[in-house]
């Protein structure tokens, strides 16, 4: 009987519907909900609460996979352990719903859904916006940013991703043959639009342009991946960082060097995509 309480107790805040929180990150939820309806919004931009909201996260711990769960599609809602997509997909989140001053678990599971999904909907593994060039466009077309990477001086960027089809055996949901074949009409459609970027080498030139809470996300030299690594652009002594969840320092953490010199060292990285939120409040 005892066992049967904690059980019952506890499987509310594990599975809601097709939702899987812990009670650990529902408490931390629970908590920045709290702390997010006591934030000052008056006058302040979409990037500013964006950073703000960011930097609650610092020294959280870098966990990766987390949404890599054995059967049916279901929302992973984690805020114990974060990589660099699911950081930034969780402070996007939450600025959208404190810009809609709704503070409600169920408000923040929408957005989380709205973000991470293609067309805003979770349906099968595949629906999810695996490709981050792909979660940019999308996220475009819903009116939640605006890729301003041409903008701001990039050049076009040649984009075929097609890692996950050609390696299904790293991924536990891809042995349906189904999945992979919906995922490669993802790939083509994402080879099929132009894209742009900012070359490394062109970074530092750029910055200026550059607005801190912008989203920044890291392309690559490897031919059959698209971006390798996300954040947040944050200015330190008047030069651009990265705010993100970090493999070195296995935590969420501003990059000690500013992203020209960030993306200089590492030979995979080439440049970077721009994006900036779009108020709709």
């Amino acid at each position: 009987m005892r066992w049967f309480l904690i059980v019952f107790l506890i499987l509310p805040y594990l599975v809601e519907g097709q939702t899987v929180c812990t009670p650990e990150s529902r408490e931390r939820l629970g908590t920045t909900l709290n702390r997010l309806s006591k934030l000052d919004l008056s006058n302040r931009s979409m990037n500013e609460v964006a950073l703000e909201i960011g930097g609650w996260f610092l020294g959280t711990p870098y966990v990766g996979k987390t949404l890599e769960l054995t059967g049916e599609e279901q929302l992973v809602v984690n805020l114990m352990g974060l990589d660099c997509t699911t950081y930034l997909e969780t402070v996007v989140a939450l600025t959208r719903i404190a810009m809609q001053k709704d503070f409600t678990f169920e408000a923040y599971q929408k957005e989380l859904e709205l973000i991470r999904y293609q067309e805003g909907t979770r349906m099968a593994y595949p629906s999810r916006l695996h490709y981050f060039s792909d979660w940019i466009y999308q996220n475009q077309e819903k009116g939640i940013l605006k890729d301003i990477t041409k903008t701001i001086g990039g050049v076009t960027y040649e984009n075929a991703p097609s890692f996950m089809s050609a390696n299904p055996n790293f991924y536990s949901q891809l042995t349906n043959p189904d999945y992979v074949a919906q995922l490669r009409t993802t790939e083509e459609a994402i080879s099929n639009r132009t894209y742009y970027y900012i070359p490394k080498e062109d970074v530092f030139i750029h910055e200026k342009n550059i607005k801190p809470g912008d989203l920044i996300a890291i392309t690559t030299t490897i031919s059959d991946l698209d971006i390798v690594h996300v954040g947040f652009a944050i200015k330190r002594n008047g030069r651009i960082h990265l705010l993100h969840a970090s493999t070195n320092s296995m935590k969420v953490e501003v990059s000690s060097k500013p992203l020209h010199h960030y993306l200089k060292d590492n030979k995979s990285q080439s440049g970077i995509m721009v994006a900036r939120l779009e108020s709709q409040y």
